[in-house]
C-alpha cells in the first residue's frame, strides 16, 4: 500500500475538485477568504512544480444568491430561471476574486463553464479538449463549473463530483482529489453509524464498494453525496488516474495528498482502453430518468 502512496509524488497533471461547503462560513455563507487563499496557494505551490493544475470549483449559485437576495415566493414560482440568474451573478463574483488571490502568486487563471453537450457532442468535446490542452501549454489554471446559467435537466451534468472525473478523464488526468466534508470513503455513513469502519484504500472499484454510496450529502450547500464519488470513481479509475476523497477541513491536505501522506481513501486506476466517457455519462442520466430522478 505505501507503494501506491509513493507513486502519488510522480503525478504530472491533477484536477482538484472543491465544493461550496467547503468555501464558505457555515454561519453566514458568506466566502471563507482565508480558506480560498490556502486553496490557491496549494494549488499554485502545485504548479510551481511544474504540474498541470486544474480546479473545479463549486460555489456560483451560493454567491449569487448572497448578492441579490432572491425573494422566496418568487423562488418557488420560478426556481430554474432564479437558479439560473444567481448563478449569472455568483460565477463573475467567484471567478473575479478567484483571479486576484491567484495574480498575488504570479499565476494567471481562467474559466471553462461545461454542460452535458460538452460531453455528448464530439466537435464540442474536442473543441474543449483543446482548449484545455492549449491553456495548460501556456501554463494558465483552468478553473472549471457546470454552466449552470443555461443548463437545464436536459443538459446538466448535476454535480461537480461527476463534473470533476468529467475533466480529468477529458484531459488524461493521472490524478483527481476531491475535497469533501469527510475523511473519506467508509463501510456505512460514519455520522449516523458509529460502527462504520474506513477504507484507506480501494484497489478494484467492485459492487461490494459501490453499495456504500448514499445518495445524501452532509451538507445543505453542496449537491452531492458519497453517490456522486464513487461515480467520479468509477469514470476517473477506468480512464487511468488515481482518485481520492479527502477532507476540506484542512485545505494544506492537497500538499500532503501528493507528497504520498496515508490520508484520505485512495482509488487505484484500472484503465479501460475501450471506456468510452460520452456513453458513460448519458447511461448516468438515462438510469436517473427512468426513476424519474433529476441530478
Amino acid at each position: 500500500m505505501k507503494q501506491w502512496r509513493e507513486r502519488l509524488k510522480e503525478k504530472k497533471r491533477i484536477v482538484v475538485k472543491i465544493g461550496s461547503s467547503s468555501l464558505q462560513h457555515p454561519e453566514t455563507g458568506d466566502m471563507d477568504y482565508i480558506r480560498l487563499e490556502v486553496l490557491v496557494r496549494e494549488l499554485c505551490n502545485l504548479k510551481n512544480q511544474g504540474k498541470d493544475v486544474v480546479l473545479v470549483s463549486s460555489g456560483a449559485i451560493a454567491q449569487g444568491k448572497k448578492a441579490v437576495h432572491p425573494d422566496p415566493s418568487h423562488m418557488e414560482k420560478n426556481p430554474i430561471a432564479v437558479k439560473q440568474a444567481c448563478a449569472a451573478v455568483g460565477q463573475a463574483r467567484l471567478m473575479m476574486t478567484y483571479q486576484k488571490i491567484f495574480a498575488e502568486y504570479n499565476q494567471v487563471a481562467a474559466q471553462i463553464l461545461m454542460t452535458r453537450h460538452t460531453v455528448d457532442n464530439d466537435m464540442n468535446r474536442v473543441n474543449a479538449q483543446n482548449t484545455f490542452e492549449e491553456l495548460l501549454y501556456m501554463g494558465v489554471i483552468p478553473i472549471v463549473n457546470e454552466n449552470d446559467t443555461v443548463a437545464t435537466h436536459e443538459i446538466e451534468i448535476g454535480d461537480n463530483d461527476t463534473l470533476s472525473a468529467i475533466v480529468a478523464s477529458m484531459i488524461g488526468a493521472d490524478l483527481l482529489i476531491l475535497l469533501s466534508d469527510i475523511d473519506g470513503l467508509y463501510t456505512d455513513d460514519p455520522r449516523t453509524n458509529p460502527e462504520a469502519s474506513f477504507v484507506e484504500t480501494v484497489e478494484h472499484l467492485d459492487r461490494h464498494f459501490l453499495q456504500m454510496g448514499k445518495s445524501s450529502t452532509g451538507s445543505g450547500v453542496g449537491t452531492g453525496g458519497m453517490s456522486t464519488k464513487l461515480t467520479a470513481a468509477r469514470i476517473a479509475t477506468a480512464s487511468g488516474a488515481d482518485m481520492i476523497i479527502a477532507n476540506s477541513r484542512d485545505i494544506r491536505i492537497i500538499h500532503r495528498l501528493v507528497e504520498g501522506r496515508n490520508l484520505g481513501t485512495l482509488f487505484l486506476a484500472e484503465k479501460q482502453e475501450n471506456f468510452d466517457l460520452p456513453a458513460f455519462v448519458g447511461g448516468l442520466h438515462e438510469k436517473h430518468d427512468s426513476k424519474g430522478e433529476t441530478s
